[in-house]
């Protein structure tokens, strides 16, 4: 009886044995586990985290490119505009004064109509000559005039080298320094721009 006894305390010993070292293996098993499920997270959210960096980096590159393209688009829509200000300047100035190379021309036409006048004697024929020639000197100048042409009004006013060129400076008791006393040859202006300076002889 004795000894049946101590055989059962002999397996009893040994069953809790086998089941202490049965749930220290559980217990190391479920430890690994979930060390290896916390690693596994980790790693999954460090990779997002990268993936996340990499995607804004590209999308500051895109937006960046995009940002350029667009000044880029603005200068050239600048320059064009530009340009086509500046070609329809040139186009308007071009038919403002296309006939200035033909008045130029003719302005020495008109220099010795009022030449041959100034030049006519007194005598009846001489006068009534000159009458004719003079009444086809105003008739020139009317078509002149309606293209533009005006001439410029010099003796009394003041010297300004971008209408007038000064000849010869003599001294005046009647005028101020710089003020024209007399012109020599006259000076057109073909609507606002100059066509031929206003020779003059200006008070020194």
């Amino acid at each position: 009886m004795k000894k049946q006894s101590v055989q059962e305390d002999y397996m009893n010993t040994n069953q809790e044995e086998e089941s202490t070292l049965n749930d220290n293996v559980n217990q190391d098993q479920s430890q690994q586990e979930e060390a290896s499920f916390s690693a596994g997270e980790t790693g999954q959210v460090n990779e997002d985290v990268v993936v996340s960096e990499d995607a804004s980096s590209e999308t500051g590159k895109l937006l960046a490119e995009v940002e350029e393209h667009k000044q880029r688009l603005l200068r050239t829509q600048a320059d064009f505009d530009n340009f086509r200000r500046r070609t329809q300047k040139e186009k308007e100035e071009l038919g403002k004064y296309a006939s200035a190379k033909l008045i130029t021309e003719l302005l020495p036409v008109v220099d010795n109509f009022e030449r041959a006048l100034s030049t006519t004697s007194d005598t009846t024929e001489a006068a009534s000559y000159a009458k004719g020639v003079e009444m086809i000197l105003r008739q020139f100048e009317g078509i002149l005039q309606a293209e533009g042409l005006t001439a410029m009004e010099t003796v009394g006013q003041p010297f300004n080298p971008e209408y007038h060129q000064a000849i010869m400076q003599v001294e005046s008791e009647d005028h101020e320094e710089g003020i024209i006393v007399e012109e020599l040859q006259k000076g057109y202006l073909l609507k606002d721009k100059v066509l031929r300076p206003a020779m003059v002889k200006v008070s020194g």
